[in-house]
């Protein structure tokens, strides 16, 4: 376990994310024909590779991202690196999830999505007034779930310090749809 982690752990931030980069595996043709999907969870199967994962994580947010009090994961992927990265950073984590999965007060937000519409939650006692938040995912696409996030942090009365999110499909221009500022480790 220490040699290849060795051998990754005193490279620069680019050089991790071009490794962490070609231990994604790619699928043609899934979930339907001409789409090419990305599978994060190869990254996880690889200790290695997760531990990289997390090292670059913490380091890109920590030089690149304002001051955050509070991390925030999307359901269900933001949850696994929200969580990690707030441990991480000695900050609370906080879960957006869909409806009927959170107790107490909560703001709520629907958003389209290609087929329909969604929901998502937050408790309300979880976000202060005045606070910077970090909303972590593992994905932008479309830029619908991410959008739908920072619109529930600002019915907090909060600030999205920034969004970081693992992976960003560029082509499908996501990130012109969400109206705070969006950090992504890997494009393709």
């Amino acid at each position: 376990m220490g040699s290849n982690s060795d051998n990754v752990g005193g490279k620069s931030i680019e050089e991790k994310i071009s490794y962490l980069k070609n231990h994604i595996s790619s699928y043609p043709d899934f979930p339907k024909p001409g789409i090419l999907f990305r599978d994060m969870f190869s990254l996880l199967r690889d200790p290695t590779a997760f531990r990289v994962l997390k090292d670059v994580m913490v380091e890109y947010t920590r030089n690149n991202i304002g001051e955050a009090e509070v991390v925030v994961g999307l359901e269900s992927r933001g949850f696994l690196f929200g969580s990690i990265l707030a441990i991480e950073l000695g900050l609370p984590f906080v879960p957006i999830r869909k409806p009927g999965k959170l107790p107490g007060a909560l703001n709520k937000v629907t958003y389209s999505l290609e087929y329909g519409t969604d929901t998502f939650e937050i408790q309300r006692e979880s976000i202060k007034p005045g606070q910077n938040i970090l909303i972590v995912d593992d994905l932008l696409a479309t830029g619908g779930s991410l959008n739908a996030a920072t619109t529930l942090i600002a019915d907090c009365q909060a600030k999205v310090s920034g969004c970081l999110v693992i992976m960003e499909l560029a082509d499908l221009n996501g990130r012109t749809k969400v109206k705070a500022p969006i950090h992504s480790l890997m494009s393709f």
